[in-house]
This record gives structure tokens, C-alpha cells and sequence, in this order.
């Protein structure tokens, strides 16, 4: 496995909002497509490390500004023409809903309504990546997504308490 195929994700909401950023390179996979923080590991990097990290270079937001971290699955996505990735998915809250975002790079920082988060230009499955995160308990899941270019063939899921 290399470390290309290995990315973290981190939900943070806020009230009733979720921060997403808004992919706006040209050429990339997830190009207008809604995605939470994060990005590739690198050498060496934990899970934790890697969405400390790229929190920082995306949002300018350190683990101090949250509250709730925690570790809540990891979705592998397999891709006929992308390829396979594992993403180490974490939620938290904001703790100060006044605190000011960075710009960001690599997109568009947005804060979406947690009603309105299945309606953007999002990956099929993220849909049900949500329904795991943020309907019922708070449990860990593993979450696998497979896709034929942009469309999902199949998903399957597992909760662990």
C-alpha cells in the first residue's frame, strides 16, 4: 500500500452547520465536489497526524479550536479508474463558532446546513458515509464504496459499539 492511498477526512460542525470545502483545481478527482478536510498521508504520519496537519494548511484551525475529535471509520473506495483509497474519517465540533477560517488553496470553505448536505455535488456514497456519522449513535464504522468511474455499483457497511 502506498501512502497516496491513504487520505483522512475530518467533519466539523458547528450548530447545525458542517464544513465542507469546495474542490476548485482543475483536473482533480473531486473538481466541484463538496469534501471535508483533509488530504494524503505523509511518510511516517498516524491518521491523527495527517488530519492535525492538513486542518491546519486548509482551514488554519488547530486540535485546541475543537471539541469531540474523535475517530469514527474508515471507508475504503474502490475506483476502476481513480483507483483504491483508505479514508481515515473523524468528526468534531467547533468550539468557537466566531473563530475566523484561513483561505484555502485547494478550494472553497463553506458551511452548509446539516438538512442540505446530501443536495451538493457530493460522491454517491458520501451520502451514506453521513447517514453513518451523523444519524444514530456515535458508533465506529467501516464503510466500503465501489465505483465504475463517478457512478456507485455497490456499498456495504459494518457498526462496531
Amino acid at each position: 500500500m502506498r501512502s497516496k492511498d491513504l487520505t483522512t477526512l475530518i467533519y466539523i460542525t458547528s450548530g447545525d452547520k458542517c464544513l465542507f470545502i469546495r474542490k476548485t483545481r482543475e483536473g482533480d478527482l473531486n473538481y466541484a465536489k463538496y469534501l471535508g478536510i483533509g488530504g494524503h498521508f505523509e511518510s511516517g504520519e498516524s491518521p491523527e497526524d495527517c488530519i492535525i496537519r492538513e486542518l491546519g494548511e486548509e482551514t488554519g484551525l488547530t486540535m485546541d479550536d475543537l471539541d469531540l475529535f474523535s475517530f469514527r471509520g474508515l471507508v475504503t473506495f474502490v475506483n476502476d479508474t481513480y483507483g483504491n483509497e483508505y479514508m481515515h474519517v473523524f468528526t468534531a465540533e467547533l468550539k468557537n463558532k466566531e473563530k475566523e477560517l484561513s483561505s484555502c488553496d485547494e478550494g472553497e470553505l463553506v458551511w452548509v446546513s446539516m438538512d442540505k448536505i446530501n443536495a451538493l455535488p457530493i460522491w454517491e456514497g458520501d451520502k451514506k458515509m453521513f447517514d453513518l456519522l451523523f444519524k444514530g449513535e456515535k458508533s465506529f464504522f467501516t464503510l466500503k464504496l465501489t465505483y465504475t468511474g463517478d457512478k456507485l455499483l455497490d456499498s456495504s457497511s459494518c457498526i462496531y459499539m
